[in-house]
């Protein structure tokens, strides 16, 4: 096996303001921990493997998942421990290998403004690095112990699940809406509420405080998505590094478009002509976005936010008062102000 030096992230995570000086400052120690960590146990590997695996980090992200760990792991006295940033890189590693394997399914050419693993190489390429991310993330779960290896498969058998469920579509009967929640809750939800609980589990946090931030994850994880499906419409591909349009041309249609479709005017009506299953035509996805924007499919999609934020905050109310639950707050609204 060969280990090999490898450049960090173009742009290095830096973690939102969370209200406290003290508070900012301890997550960004354990942020710089962890995206250390992150980076070696990426190189470990043949050196025609480790750029592949490393691609992705090294194009940056805001590492969300580990900063919300490490505020989780405020809860408890073990909260500088090398199991929370061990947990915390776990969380890091299996959403890095769903992207690459996401990236293949939705046949997307950009990811985080740099070209997608899929696109640079190969979708065979992509499959085996997001796989070998898998594998990595199992070796570290094996160190925190059976009860975080069990958590976190049951957590990747309802993201799987999440993703066949969205792959499949709604069964007839089925509300779209109610569809859309389930999906997100397992695809995006899932693994946010496991980085509160792993965080806080292994720094030593009680069980109901420990329970209390996974459901706070859960919901962070639906105002998250909601929020990304919103900017994938309204937000130019240079700020968003994504297409626009790229769920219309795989027949995904998020919250924002499920509304829109739901309007009984001229502009609903022609979406419903357009948006029958995947759209491939450029000019078509670029009528349907004007549409959309056009419709008020943003402003419920924002109010379904707000619903969430509220049902999070009555999570936060079973915590302790304190820094770690106002930086928390501070979280859901770095969520929130990724709207503009």
């Amino acid at each position: 096996m060969v280990t090999r030096e490898a450049g960090g992230a173009a742009n290095p995570p830096v973690a939102p303001d969370l209200g406290d000086a003290h508070l900012n400052a301890t997550i960004s120690a354990g942020l710089a921990r962890a995206e250390e960590r992150l980076t070696a146990v990426l190189v470990q590997g043949e050196d025609f493997l480790t750029d592949k695996v490393s691609h992705l980090a090294r194009a940056g992200g805001k590492r969300f998942r580990v900063v919300f760990a490490l505020i989780a792991a405020q809860f408890g006295p073990r909260a500088e421990s090398a199991e929370v940033v061990d947990a915390a890189v776990v969380v890091e590693l299996t959403h890095l290998a769903t992207l690459y394997h996401d990236d293949v399914m939705d046949e997307a050419d950009r990811r985080r403004g740099a070209e997608s693993a899929n696109a640079r190489w190969n979708n065979s390429i992509a499959i085996l690095a997001g796989d070998y991310l898998f594998a990595v993330a199992s070796d570290m779960m094996a160190d925190l112990g059976v009860e975080t290896v069990r958590h976190s498969a049951r957590t990747f058998r309802e993201l799987v699940t999440g993703q066949m469920r969205e792959t499949v579509g709604a069964a007839p009967g089925v509300d779209p809406v109610d569809h859309y929640m389930e999906v997100i809750q397992e695809k995006t939800g899932v693994l946010i509420a496991s980085a509160g609980y792993l965080g806080s589990k292994h720094a030593g946090a009680t069980e109901e405080e420990s329970r209390a931030l996974q459901q706070f994850g859960r919901y962070l994880g639906q105002v998250f998505q909601i929020v990304d499906d919103i900017i994938d419409v309204w937000s130019p591909s240079e700020e968003s590094g994504k297409t626009p349009g790229t769920d219309l041309r795989e027949g995904v249609f998020t919250l924002p478009v499920l509304y829109a479709l739901q309007e009984d005017s001229p502009g609903g009506a022609r979406l419903r002509e357009i948006l029958t299953g995947p759209v491939s035509d450029d000019a078509l996805v670029a009528e349907a976005l004007e549409l959309i924007r056009a419709s008020a499919g943003r402003e419920r999609a924002e109010h379904t936010v707000e619903r969430y934020r509220r049902l999070g905050e009555e999570q936060l109310a079973k915590l302790p008062a304190g820094p770690a639950a106002d930086g928390l707050r501070h979280l859901m609204d770095f969520a929130l102000r990724r709207l503009g």
